[in-house]
């Protein structure tokens, strides 16, 4: 067939594939005189295959967890992709997707795609994405990047592709960029095994533009499934997940390319035991100069009492272990929510994503921390690579601000899944406790039902690297002073200390004060000596005058009991940190503990 017939079929069948959640496909409407049985009957028929849905008359359908049942869904129970005219029960039951005649992405003309929306001279190219627009349209979508993984993974025998489950992929957006949704889609059908992807389920979360997402129902195995509202990453992955057919879900973010061989090894740790959730390691793609660098192998992912996700170093014995044989997984207690695969009927199981949470973010600690406390593992899978642009800001709007948004989201898995130790939450971020979080009760009955474990066996038995406040302390974490924090850069005792940017890993800059006044590192404690210069050191523990510091301010200035003496940092770049004659309001005397009021 030649390519022009070919691409001219295409676009006939992609208008059958493409559904706005709440609507009936074009082709199913006005055909209730084609129907050779009741129409009713044929509701009560969707209605029992399908399942009722459940929302109470009048209320917001998203004030309940369960997803109600909407056209979209029926038209994925009767499995029509593309959306096919049905004329009776036999051929609603027989009818397949016809995909055959949709486009290979090689006959796509992703020219006239991607610069519909491409940037004009003179336009800011960070305007819209908060990534560099220009350089990613210049590129194409099928250009060759570095393979990143560790040469062991290349010769690894993996098992049977034949033998892998089949996924649904399944990708959301939001006024993504053409250029970077297109990459993304034609890395999972370039670098994957055909019969591994049974489909690649696009939600678009109501775009500005429906075509951005129309236009690429073309694509052979794209399914389009458009929100007639703003919805979230959240909401938007659940429709995703409920129209997906796979026997594996696999979510991807939409500025993401996928690396060679990337999907098998992440199939294979599902198919060996479905209560694993396994992520990929994410390599960068520079915002900037979308450059593809791969991203360190010996990482997993954590966070602090502030619950901001954080990627660290894994645990010495972690890393001797995987020193003779860097292909092993990596055991990791938090993943970074964007991507990752998981069996489908697990992700049903442990209650899919809490739908109440808005937008963006704090679902990754909401799913990390259920799939641990309820039976299942979360994975790091080295073998397995896949580039994700980074970006340093949000390019959408954030109802009520990201900020209150975020806090609200992560407010909602502190409450439900850290039982008392979401006080080190608070006092990480005192203004959380404003924050109306909303109806958490579904939530902690299905944490109920499912029998999951306390918080306390998750610091015990995942993450014992996540240090855990005395009784004794009255503030603990990080000594802060803007972007710096007062850092005992790894010296021996008698060392001078000295200010360094904050990581927010602890370590060299953990300290805890006592609710008796003193300040301690480890088993180290804060002291004055006259005599010195500079005079503030570490030194062992003594409980005596030197070591005796309070309070003032408000909890800002950090003075010595016996002097009029307050830690400053004035000259921390030359001599180290001293302690000065107290100065109210001086900057250099402006300390703030990263977790206060303990």
């Amino acid at each position: 067939m030649a390519p022009k017939q070919r691409m001219r079929i295409a676009n006939e069948k992609a208008q059958k594939n493409v559904v706005m959640r709440g609507q009936v496909p074009k082709t199913l409407k006005n055909q209730e005189d084609k129907y050779p049985v009741d129409p009713w009957l044929l509701g009560l028929f969707i209605f029992v295959v399908c399942g009722s849905g459940s929302v109470t008359r009048g209320d917001d359908p998203w004030r309940s967890s369960k997803v109600p049942l909407d056209r979209a869904r029926v038209c994925s129970c009767l499995d029509m992709s593309p959306w096919l005219q049905v004329t009776s029960f036999n051929e609603a039951l027989r009818l397949k997707s016809q995909s055959s005649t949709l486009a290979s992405w090689q006959y796509f003309n992703e020219k006239k795609y991607v610069f519909k929306h491409g940037i004009l001279p003179g336009d800011d190219v960070y305007a819209k994405n908060k990534f560099n627009q220009r350089e990613s349209d210049r590129l194409t979508s099928d250009r060759p990047i570095p393979d990143t993984r560790n040469a062991k993974c290349r010769n690894r025998n993996w098992m049977d592709v034949e033998d892998l489950p089949a996924t649904s992929v399944i990708i959301t957006f939001h006024n993504e960029a053409r250029s970077t949704l297109l990459r993304t889609i034609v890395s999972v059908l370039n670098r994957s095994p055909a019969h591994l992807i049974k489909e690649i389920i696009l939600v678009d979360d109501f775009s500005d533009d429906p075509s951005d997402g129309e236009e690429l129902a073309i694509l052979q195995k794209v399914r389009i499934l458009r929100n007639s509202k703003r919805e979230g990453l959240m909401r938007s992955r659940v429709f995703g997940a409920d129209i997906a057919t796979a026997e594996v879900l696999t979510f991807l973010d939409s500025h993401c390319e996928c690396n060679v061989n990337w999907l098998e090894p992440l199939l294979e740790r599902v198919k060996e035991d479905p209560t694993r959730v396994v992520s990929p390691i994410i390599d960068v793609i520079n915002l900037d100069s979308f450059q593809y660098v791969g991203a360190s192998s010996d990482l997993r992912g954590g966070f602090d009492w502030n619950l901001v996700f954080k990627w660290e170093f894994m645990p010495p014995e972690e890393q001797k272990k995987r020193a003779h044989d860097p292909t092993l997984p990596i055991r990791t207690p938090m993943i970074a929510g964007g991507l990752f695969v998981m069996n489908r009927e697990q992700f049903n199981r442990l209650g899919k994503y809490d739908v109440l949470m808005d937008v963006w973010g704090g679902e990754n600690f909401e799913l990390s921390f259920r799939v641990w406390q309820c039976g299942g593992s979360l994975e790091i899978i080295p073998c397995s690579r896949v580039g994700h642009v980074f970006r340093k800001q949000h390019p959408y709007s954030f109802p009520g601000g990201s900020g209150q948004v975020f806090t609200r989201n992560t407010r909602r898995a502190a409450e439900v899944w850290m039982d008392d130790y979401r006080q080190y939450y608070y006092a990480a971020v005192p203004v959380a406790k404003h924050v109306r979080f909303g109806n958490i009760q579904e939530r902690l009955a299905l944490r109920r039902s499912l029998n999951c474990k306390p918080f306390s066996w998750y610091i015990e038995n995942v993450y014992p690297e996540l240090k855990v406040p005395q009784k004794s302390d009255a503030a603990f974490g990080a000594l802060q002073q803007g972007s710096k924090c007062l850092d005992t850069m790894g010296l021996p005792q008698g060392s001078p200390l000295q200010m360094y940017p904050c990581h927010n890993t602890g370590g060299n800059q953990d300290f805890s004060m006592t609710k008796d006044d003193i300040i301690k590192h480890m088993d180290m404690c804060l002291t004055l000596a006259l005599r010195e210069k500079p005079n503030v050191f570490l030194m062992p523990c003594k409980d005596d005058e030197s070591q005796r510091w309070t309070r003032m301010e408000g909890g800002t200035v950090i003075k010595h009991v016996y002097h009029d003496l307050c830690l400053d940092s004035s000259d921390s770049k030359n001599r180290g940190v001293f302690a000065m004659p107290c100065h109210i309001g001086y900057l250099g005397q402006q300390w703030r503990f990263s977790l206060n009021e303990l």
